[in-house]
């Protein structure tokens, strides 16, 4: 998640530090709100929808969209700037959060829910992505620079608390009460009467909880944030071989891309369909827990060889490790095992190698931003990021039908193929990622 580009043209703001139990009071609680709208638009959603009966191509196509504000976000985080403060923009989006959530169960029991509850997705995301800006920029506010760096780790732990959470602990509930009443629908009302709860919750708690620092105010005016941001996206624009790294940006993920999309359908197909037949409660376990908890050791073992041996020495095993494991999804379609520990650690392989692979993703878009101007440069390389999720997705539930799963398995490792080319291309700076480094959300 990124900053708003606000924060890369005016002046360092100035904040003194806050009491280290003042900050455990709302840091993660922040960042689990940060991360369950963006879980539930771009997993829970897909999984909610299978259970529903629509098509595999329908759910990729219409839930791709959802990664829209993602992509845009670095054009409208200015204007959050220029309007209230950053806690009001926080507390504000919480409530307006849990009221979506609250909309998005009406819309369940409804004849044309499909295209209601995407409507309320996509105002969800939206939502998200001005709250993560709001967020990110709150916490460089409140915080100084020497405590930003000292809870990175904690704002990282809770967002994947939020992950775990969406798509392990909500889906295994979505799936216990679908088998206890054998309604699917009643089901996911309840998950998101619960979500809606819990965000109007987080907004009363945050209103108590964040602290007011002086320097979160509104500054600047339009006509200057749109001059100066047409002015550094022109000077990222101009960066040495920009094209090569664009298509980096868009081509690293490009076989996970579609398999991100196509994953939960496979594990809840049935057999017969070519799916693993799973129930919802076992795809919160393998894939919402099991693959969590997977690709969170993989970045953290991808961060530390970073750190260690550098950017330019790990870029090829990363780019190896976020295409091989590809090949236990061939074998998963190929041979449909029933035994759900085995389909658990196939799933944890391709999860860690995701996970690990990513870490080069995230330090080389840091290096790219690197500059006069780097918190708007690496916020239009997140746009990129989000961009390089969202067209492959789109397409990946139609290709699917055509192929069925196990050859469309076989088509994402052909996928590898432009992902190693472009990494063979681009030029890394000896040495890049041996010091301290940052960290995102894959």
């Amino acid at each position: 998640m990124t900053s708003e580009i606000i924060q890369a043209v005016n002046k360092e703001a100035t904040t003194q530090a806050m009491p280290l139990n003042g900050v455990w009071r709302w840091i993660p609680s922040l960042y689990f709100s940060q991360g369950i709208p963006y879980v539930v638009v771009m997993t829970l959603s897909v999984i909610m929808y299978k259970n529903m009966d629509i098509s595999n191509a329908d759910i990729a196509l219409y839930t791709s969209w959802l990664y829209l504000p993602f992509v845009i976000k670095p054009f409208w985080s200015p204007f959050v700037d220029m309007f209230r403060t950053k806690r009001f923009w926080i507390i504000s989006l919480e409530l307006l959060i849990g009221a979506l959530f609250g909309l998005v169960a009406l819309t369940i029991p409804l004849p044309g829910f499909f295209q209601a509850s995407l409507l309320a997705f996509w105002l969800l995301a939206f939502s998200a992505a001005t709250h993560d800006i709001s967020t990110d920029g709150f916490y460089m506010l409140a915080l100084e620079q020497h405590q930003q760096a000292a809870f990175v780790g904690v704002r990282s732990m809770f967002f994947r608390i939020s992950m775990l959470t969406g798509q392990g602990a909500l889906v295994y509930l979505a799936g216990t009460l679908k088998d206890m009443t054998g309604n699917v629908r009643f089901g996911w009302v309840v998950v998101f009467c619960i979500l809606a709860g819990m965000f109007i919750s987080l907004s009363v708690y945050h209103k108590w909880a964040l602290p007011k620092p002086d320097s979160d105010h509104a500054q600047g005016d339009p006509n200057q944030v749109v001059a100066t941001f047409f002015t550094i996206f022109g000077k990222f624009i101009k960066k040495k071989n920009i094209l090569l790294t664009i298509a980096f940006l868009l081509l690293y993920r490009f076989g996970e891309a579609q398999l991100v999309k196509m994953a939960p359908p496979f594990l809840l197909d049935s057999v017969d369909k070519g799916g693993l037949g799973l129930s919802t409660q076992a795809v919160g376990i393998v894939y919402g827990t099991m693959g969590m908890i997977a690709l969170t050791v993989g970045g953290l073992a991808g961060g530390g060889l970073i750190a260690r041996f550098g950017l330019k020495r790990m870029l090829w095993p990363m780019a190896l490790a976020i295409n091989v494991p590809h090949l236990v999804y061939v074998y998963l379609a190929f041979m449909q095992p029933q035994n759900v520990y085995l389909v658990g650690a196939a799933v944890a392989i391709e999860q860690m190698g995701y996970g690990f692979g990513f870490t080069a993703y995230v330090l080389y878009m840091i290096m790219i931003a690197d500059g006069e101007h780097k918190t708007a440069h690496y916020a239009i390389c997140t746009g990129f990021m989000a961009l390089s999720m969202m067209l492959p997705g789109m397409f990946s539930g139609w290709l699917q039908a055509q192929l069925g799963y196990a050859h469309f398995f076989v088509w994402i490792c052909i996928a590898a193929v432009p992902t190693f080319i472009v990494t063979a291309l681009i030029r890394v700076d000896p040495g890049f990622g041996k010091k301290a480094m940052s960290s995102d959300t894959p």
